[in-house]
């Protein structure tokens, strides 16, 4: 398999059927923890970065002469996107100083509310979908995923009663 081919399917988690978003996404949150573990916040974000852009890559070779522009092994998007959507969790965790793994609940609802704008791709993620280029493939995740993120944030918020509720 090219190494393009490896890093597009994050290492064959998107060759997994059924739901091979669902196992790429699934795939990203071990690679998380350990990145959260070795540098906190901060390099959990520039990975983030980092794997939109290598994302966008080899996404754009993989996809080459394809009349797809979205094959569903590639899952390199769900990764970048997931990982977007657990920054509050790992900001708060640096912050409080505490183990990410102590705040599960954002990383539960991280993980369902990334899946639903994902899957159902409201508002500006169907726009980024419907791009369908390699640009496309990855905004509609991070844009799924920046709304997670805010999901996460409303519900810590609420359940913290930082709204005066």
């Amino acid at each position: 398999m090219p190494p393009s081919r490896v890093i597009a399917t994050w290492f064959g988690a998107g060759l997994l059927r059924p739901a091979p978003g669902t196992w790429g996404t699934l795939a990203a949150l071990p690679v998380a923890w350990g990145l959260h573990l070795l540098g906190g916040f901060w390099l959990l974000a520039a990975a983030t970065v980092a794997v939109f852009l290598l994302g966008w890559w080899v996404t754009t070779i993989e996809t080459r002469g394809l009349d797809d522009p979205d094959p569903s092994e590639i899952v390199i998007d769900e990764v970048a996107g997931m990982w977007l959507a657990l920054w509050p969790v790992s900001l708060g965790a640096m912050m409080q100083g505490v183990a990410i793994t102590a705040l599960w609940p954002g990383w539960v609802v991280a993980f369902v509310a990334f899946r639903a704008f994902d899957i159902l791709k409201p508002g500006p993620v169907g726009w980024a979908d419907r791009l369908h280029s390699p640009l496309g493939v990855m905004l509609d995740d991070i844009i799924a995923g920046a709304f997670a993120a805010l999901v996460v944030i409303a519900l810590a918020l609420l359940a913290h009663g930082a709204m005066g509720l």
